[in-house]
């Protein structure tokens, strides 16, 4: 493989610290950080003059095929929006269309400076191959509903998917189960999934207290909360990126943390859908691990991690009315290095650091929004968009190059997406 030297960037450091150095990726991986010894030599040399490398953001939670529905339901409680508009269309999706969804999510993602994404959805094979076309890192999940017919075929797809995709892609691809939430899957089911996980050594990827229809309907159904019926269960066993956590309790939150359950914070959908404010930073004080996710492309609506990061930082405090809650730092920490942990990634990517995956994406700062440099740091949580991605590189490949991608059709990914999004609601 290919050795890659991006000469001259300023690079965020774990510690919050940006430095001007050099990085030299050797294949897949970042070699050295720093002085580079004078016998290595680069195959390809970037001139990162003016530009801030950062580890590539990782988005925790989203169903990319869902990219199809943006704008066709937009405005609409939850489950009205679920039940009414989202289910019936997703009814008439075939495995190709699951295919140019994803890559317009790929595309936009990459675009927007993701390196690596955690996807729930269905028809996975088709979500494997465009993760594996395209180059981009991701931890994939069938989704799986106990209360639908196919619910039987949903556990025999999840084991095949995982005995054929865990690790595939040379490794870009992991493999979680999925079950959708307690309130599409029945206590009985969910221990069935947790029996299949722990055979598999499988984590669980599943939506958690998003709303509080769903707390209650819970509490009123089983006598405890969503956090509390998982523990029950024995679905905290197996290593959990719960998504949403919104209505959770102190109870709940002290739960999560004794089990390790790692949070996928979607502000945006959150918002959107008007499901609450999740208490992120209760959370980060009990010390559990929170990444931040888009959620899919129908309830947020796009999959821009950068703004994502942004409303992380933003919402708390205004909800708390106190400016220094989730500062700057914390944020983009969550966005990054964070997210990499909620994903079991932890030791794979999210730092620029020998060792480490050399999934990089590069910010152009020759830019009005980035004067004066007083922080770094705060320029790209605060001013920073995603129109300043210049280059993003997943293990240690090329897929965005001076803002054009490189193993993408872009045009042909949009006019097939729009062709079969349209189809999908007729």
């Amino acid at each position: 493989m290919a050795k890659i030297l991006l000469r001259n960037a300023e690079i965020l450091g774990q510690d919050g610290i940006v430095k001007s150095a050099d990085i030299a990726i050797d294949g897949s991986v970042i070699f050295q950080v720093g002085e580079i010894p004078a016998a290595w030599q680069a195959d390809k040399i970037i001139d990162c003059t003016d530009k801030l490398a950062v580890p590539g953001f990782v988005n925790t939670h989203t169903h990319a095929a869902m990219t199809l529905f943006r704008s066709y339901a937009d405005d609409m409680m939850l489950m009205d929006w679920l039940q009414n508009k989202i289910w019936p269309a997703e009814g008439n999706l075939v495995a190709e269309d699951v295919y140019w969804g994803t890559l317009l999510a790929i595309a936009e993602m990459v675009k927007s400076g993701t390196t690596t994404f955690s996807d729930m959805y269905f028809h996975m094979p088709q979500v494997a191959k465009a993760v594996a076309e395209s180059g981009i890192r991701a931890v994939l999940a069938r989704g799986m509903a106990g209360v639908a017919p196919n619910a039987e075929q949903a556990l025999i797809e999840s084991e095949d998917f995982f005995h054929q995709y865990h690790n595939a892609a040379d490794g870009r691809i992991t493999v979680m189960l999925g079950p959708h939430a307690p309130y599409t899957c029945p206590p009985e089911y969910l221990k069935r999934v947790v029996s299949l996980a722990q055979r598999l050594e499988a984590e669980i990827h599943i939506h958690l207290s998003e709303t509080v229809g769903e707390v209650d309907e819970c509490k009123k159904k089983h006598g405890k909360s969503p956090i509390e019926l998982m523990k029950d269960i024995g679905l905290f066993e197996c290593g959990v990126l719960a998504a949403h956590c919104v209505h959770v309790s102190d109870h709940d939150i002290a739960i999560m943390k004794q089990a390790n359950v790692r949070v996928s914070h979607n502000p945006g959908s959150n918002m959107k859908l008007a499901s609450g404010i999740a208490p992120i930073p209760a959370m980060l004080s009990a010390g559990l691990c929170i990444g931040v996710g888009t959620d899919g492309a129908a309830s947020n609506n796009n999959l821009d991690m950068l703004e994502e990061l942004r409303l992380a930082a933003m919402l708390h405090k205004v909800h708390a009315l106190d400016p220094l809650l989730i500062p700057a730092k914390t944020a983009v920490e969550m966005a990054t290095i964070n997210g990499a942990q909620a994903l079991g990634l932890g030791k794979v990517t999210g730092r620029i650091e020998p060792g480490f995956k050399a999934d990089i994406t590069l910010f152009n700062m020759h830019a009005p929004h980035w004067y004066p440099r007083h922080d770094r740091i705060s320029l790209l949580a605060y001013s920073a968009g995603a129109g300043d991605v210049h280059t993003v590189i997943v293990d240690g490949q090329i897929l965005l190059d001076n803002r054009s991608l490189t193993t993408i059709d872009e045009e042909q990914v949009m006019y097939e997406a729009n062709k079969r999004g349209i189809r999908l609601i007729k």
